[in-house]
This record gives structure tokens, sequence and C-alpha cells, in this order.
């Protein structure tokens, strides 16, 4: 069943107030550019059971206090497919978001290109990949909310294609259709709770809750702190003091009741809003990444370690945070807590190393300040793959190491028992790191 609501009640879903576009179109030719018999009947009888003249419903309006260009899809009118003038109305909307310098809020419920149109349909999503990109590279979010359904072209292009994707629940949702789908398949497999597991949909939002989470999600998305922002002050559990040798920092760091990212995020934050997955099928918990705001009402991405392996899909999904918080011009923090990579061969089938390059890369090229934290373990390239070039600093608890103490052990040839001595040898500590060079500085309670 597709959503009951019409491209105008979804609007007011959102939205206080919707001042539509004009579109100034001429009336439909005949039937269509390829001459589909019976299109421009079926065509005025979509626009008359619906009081629309297209799939789409383009226009500006207020979400909790932001200015935003809408585009919305009519279900009811030719599934909400898209032809030509679709298109048109969707380029037309995103050339006003970028010469207005407002976000994009795309609600989406389509079945996907229209066949009565023939390849001049399905041409419209080269368009709207070009606008969608056009409107990224100008800097300004787009956020995304699937209906039911969003299938095809429209999930392709303005819903996937989205820095930010939001599903209302239960809503089908995927490339196939549920007409063009292999018999046998798992409709399981097409839904927006689905999406959300695979890494392809950050948040499922219940409808009485969108309108305030849509709110705070272009309240995170439009207003940037002005960086590089300074490092949380530490957590150090009571009575961590600076450790005497490398075997009593490991300890620390590893110590069951030192604070984790958790705790941090939530002494930094007045609110924040996380992102989920990496967009190419995996999700990663031990990877917390998002956007929060700062007492001052100002904005900062952040991405977090959380105290386990990391694995390929979390250094992917940190390195979609950087590039989209770089984009947007707002600073990043990171807080570093892991042993290492995760590296089991399910970690090597997914691209272990891939993920981890694609990572530095775009922590090396990032043009917004970036800030890290280390709040507890650095093991090897997995925790300095999220460390900002030259402006890392620690907590008490903490430690960094070109390899974690047990393996180094292992890979001199020692005995588990020696890794104590191997740990004091690789000079791991916060006070070795500051003297090091590594670290900018030690951060206080």
């Amino acid at each position: 069943m597709s959503d009951p609501r019409t491209a105008r009640e979804a609007i007011a879903l959102v939205a206080d107030d919707f001042t539509e576009l004009p579109y100034g179109e001429e009336p439909l030719a005949g039937d269509g550019p390829i001459g589909w018999p019976g299109y421009a009947d079926a065509h005025a009888r979509a626009a008359e059971r619906t009081g629309e003249t297209e799939s789409v419903v383009c226009g500006t309006g207020t979400v909790c206090g932001v200015r935003v260009v809408l585009i919305s899809f009519e279900f009811r009118f030719l599934g909400g497919s898209l032809g030509e003038r679709t298109g048109a109305r969707a380029a037309a909307a995103h050339e006003l978001a970028r010469a207005r310098r407002l976000p994009v809020v795309v609600l989406p419920a389509t079945g996907g290109s229209r066949m009565h149109e023939g390849m001049r349909a399905l041409l419209q999503l080269q368009y709207l990949a070009r606008e969608s990109a056009l409107t990224r590279a100008a800097g300004l979010p787009q956020v995304a909310v699937l209906r039911n359904p969003t299938t095809g072209g429209g999930w392709a292009t303005l819903g996937a294609g989205s820095d930010v994707v939001l599903a209302l629940p239960e809503a089908q949702v995927g490339f196939a259709g549920s007409r063009v789908r292999p018999q046998d398949a798992d409709p399981a497999a097409y839904t927006a709770e689905a999406q959300l597991a695979h890494g392809h949909v950050d948040a499922i939002v219940p409808p009485d809750e969108l309108r305030t989470t849509l709110g705070r999600w272009l309240g995170l998305l439009t207003r940037p702190a002005e960086g590089p922002v300074p490092p949380p002050h530490a957590l150090s559990a009571p009575g961590t003091g600076p450790a005497a040798s490398g075997r009593e920092a490991v300890a620390h760091a590893r110590h069951p009741d030192r604070p984790r990212a958790p705790a941090y995020l939530d002494a930094h934050f007045t609110l924040r809003e996380e992102i989920s997955g990496d967009r190419c099928g995996g999700v990663d918990p031990g990877m917390r990444c998002g956007f929060g705001r700062l007492p001052d009402g100002r904005t900062v991405a952040f991405a977090a370690q959380c105290g386990t392996a990391t694995r390929p899909a979390g250094f992917r999904t940190a390195a979609r945070l950087v590039r989209l918080a770089d984009r947007l011009g707002i600073p990043v923090l990171t807080l570093v807590d892991t042993p290492g990579a995760a590296n089991d061969p399910a970690a090597e089938y997914a691209g272990a190393g891939p993920a981890i390059a694609d990572l530095f890369a775009a922590v090396a090229t990032a043009g917004v300040p970036l800030t890290s934290l280390l709040v507890g373990e650095g093991g090897s390239g997995g925790a300095l793959a999220l460390a900002a070039p030259d402006n890392l600093w620690a907590t008490p608890d903490s430690y960094f190491s070109v390899i974690a103490p047990e393996l180094a052990a292992s890979i001199l040839k020692r005995t588990p028992e020696e890794s104590d001595t191997t740990a004091d040898q690789l000079r791991l500590r916060p006070q070795d790191l500051l003297d090091l060079g590594v670290v900018r500085g030690i951060v206080k309670p």
C-alpha cells in the first residue's frame, strides 16, 4: 500500500508554510514525445483525480525556522513517475535552492521513470543527478524523507543521492519496484528497515516525529561552528593520574569503567543527530558519526570510535562524514578509541585496506578544521586514520602505539608475559606522545 498522503499533505507534515513555484509549463502536446497511445487521456485523468498537473510539487517553505526548497512527489499521479515535466520542475527547484542558498528537502513517493515517455523520461535521471551534484558542489545540504514507495530512478537519484536519508516506517524502498523483482525475492529486502540495516538509510522516523527530527537536522546542517574547535575536557575516571609505565597506560585505557565516546558526546553537545552506514552495504555500531550542537548553538561534525575494533564499514562511514562536513563547511571533531582495525577474514573481504586508505585521504584533504582527541586506545593505523594531522590531543587515561603491545611481542617472538615490557619500550603513554610531538597536549578534566 502506498503512502496515503498526497504531495501537499506530505509537505504539510514537515513544513510550517509553503509557496509553490510558478512552473510556466505548456499543455501536454498530444500523446507525448513517443506518441504513447492514450497517454494524453491518462495524464488528464490523473490531473482530474489528484488536482495536480504533474507528479511532483515544488516550492519553498519553512521547517522549524529553516527556509528550504521542497520537492514532493504525488504518487496518485501516474505512480509518482518521472517524466520530462517532472524533471524540469525538480531541476528548477534545485536551481532556486542554489540561487537563494537554501537546503533541499525531497519527499519522494515514486515508482520510477514514466514508460509513456520512453527514453525521454529515463534521461531525466541524468539531469536530476546533475542538478543534485551542482547543489552538492555549492555546499548546500540535501535531505530526503522516503515515503512509500520510493523505487526506481527516484530512489537512485534524489533519494539515495541526498546527504542525509530519513525514511517513514515500513516504506517500500529499493531500486527494483514490486512488479519487476524476481518472483522468489524476499519482500523484506525492499524495505526502509532493510536499507537501514545495510547502511543505505540514516534513520527511520515515525510521522509524528518527522517535523521535529527534520528540523533538528536542518538546524545542524546550516549553522556551522567556527573552527578549529578546542578538544573536549577529559572525563577520566577518578584517581587516574599520569601513567608511571607503558603497561599502566594500557591498563588505564582498557579499564572497564573508563569513559567511552558516548559519554564524551553527551557531555560536549546539547543535541546531536547521527548518520548511519557506509552506503556500500555495511554498518559498524562501533563508529558513531553525525553532527552535534555546541552550547553556543553552532554545529560540529563528529566521528567517534567506541573502543571496539573498527570495521571497514566504520572507516567508510567516517570518511563519508568528513567529506559531508567538508562540503558544508562544518568543522570536525574525532574521538579516537580502538584497539585497531578489525583483522578477521570478513573484514578483509569487506575491504579493510581500501576503507582505511579512503579515510586517510578524506582526513588529509579536508578543507575544514579537524580536531582529534585520543580518549582510550590508539591501536596502530586503524586509530591513526581518524586522527587529525597536527591537531591531536590525548586524555590522561589513553595510549597510542604503532602496534598493540601483545602483537608487538608476538612479532618479536617474545612470550605473552613480555608484552608488559614491550609496552614500556613502545613509549605509548600520553606524556611520551607529548614528548615525541605526536600530540599537542594532554587535556584536563
